[in-house]
């Protein structure tokens, strides 16, 4: 049996989908009341538990006869509001799993993360992208946004349960592209497109397919690698190459008027007043202008030379999200 916790968001969907298609048993963890949308076509072949990460009771009552583990819950987010929850969730849940799994003596854990979990050094390269690797070194820097923070100190978590003998593997995806909820994490992106706006970033995109993220999920899972990181990025795209592509796939003009880095303090911040006045989420943050003015690039040849993992082109990423995605 496999418990899985975030099986309701964009990545636990898939590999609920990957592991139930490989016939194995999936024990979903989900909170009262959560929506079940992206798991309709694989629900009755779930085993569901009602609970949370933060209810250390239910999260243990659910271990009961489960011999491996995929944490995918997380909040992601860049909204001031959201921050504390972010973090209990991100880094008390990820405490709190990483206990149950020790006493409930599980063959391994896998724990997605993210890139953002490796940190941005202060000082970018000015001339090029600066490459961050599975190797580089947590620093402490403006451009490492919150929900980074988060991430990293859940990941510190998981280092503690393997050195206490709990068997992990990390996986580290950027962007995830995938046929989620597109008023939510990163498929706002393909919303942003069809909403025809005018903008694009500077900087670069780093991107990742959904399915590449559950298919390397689930090789790790079964193999015998224990105790190391693994970046999940299929490439990296200019913002206005993206938004061209994505923009094109839904017949929708794309965003032709690029944003100045000195032009992002005030839009981020006019973004912040119209969140205030209208309750909705902010397309533009401060963290999000910060990360969207640079360039950084994440090489996959460590998880390729483990798994054999290929990964998925964009092109192909884009044209089956936008055909999921595009109204009737």
């Amino acid at each position: 049996m496999i418990l899985l916790t975030g099986a309701t968001g964009l990545v636990g969907s898939f590999v609920a989908k990957r592991l139930v298609g490989d016939g194995h048993r999936v024990r979903a963890l989900v909170r009262p009341n959560a929506d079940q949308g992206l798991l309709n076509d694989v629900s009755e072949q779930l085993d569901w538990a009602e609970g949370d990460i933060l209810d250390v009771l239910s999260l243990e009552n659910a271990l009961d006869g489960v011999t491996h583990v995929v944490h995918a819950a997380a909040v992601v987010s860049f909204v001031p509001r959201d921050r504390a929850a972010m973090y209990r969730v991100n880094v008390e849940g990820t405490a709190n799993v990483v206990n149950a799994c020790l006493r409930a003596g599980v063959s391994k854990l896998l724990h997605v993360s993210s890139v953002a979990a490796l940190g941005r050094p202060a000082r970018p390269n000015p001339t090029g992208p600066t490459v961050i690797t599975e190797e580089s070194k947590w620093e402490e820097s403006p451009l490492n946004s919150h929900y980074a923070k988060s991430k990293y100190r859940a990941e510190l978590e998981v280092w503690r349960g393997a050195s206490e003998g709990l068997p992990v593997a990390v996986v580290n995806p950027s962007v995830i592209l995938g046929e989620g909820d597109w008023g939510r994490s990163s498929t706002q992106l393909f919303k942003y497109a069809f909403d025809e706006h005018r903008f694009y970033p500077e900087g670069t995109l780093n991107f990742v397919d959904v399915l590449d993220v559950a298919e390397a999920s689930v090789r790790l899972l079964f193999s015998e690698i224990e105790n190391e990181r693994f970046i999940l990025n299929a490439g990296a795209v200019p913002y206005r190459e993206f938004l061209e592509k994505t923009a094109g796939a839904f017949g929708k003009k794309p965003p032709m008027q690029r944003v100045p880095r000195a032009a992002t303090a005030l839009l981020w911040r006019l973004e912040a007043l119209r969140s205030f006045l209208t309750g909705s989420a902010p397309l533009l943050t401060r963290e999000t202008a910060q990360s969207a003015s640079h360039s950084f690039f994440y090489p996959h040849q460590k998880v390729r030379n483990a798994t054999g993992l290929q990964f998925r082109t964009l092109d192909e990423t884009i044209e089956r999200v936008v055909r999921a995605l595009k109204p009737a």
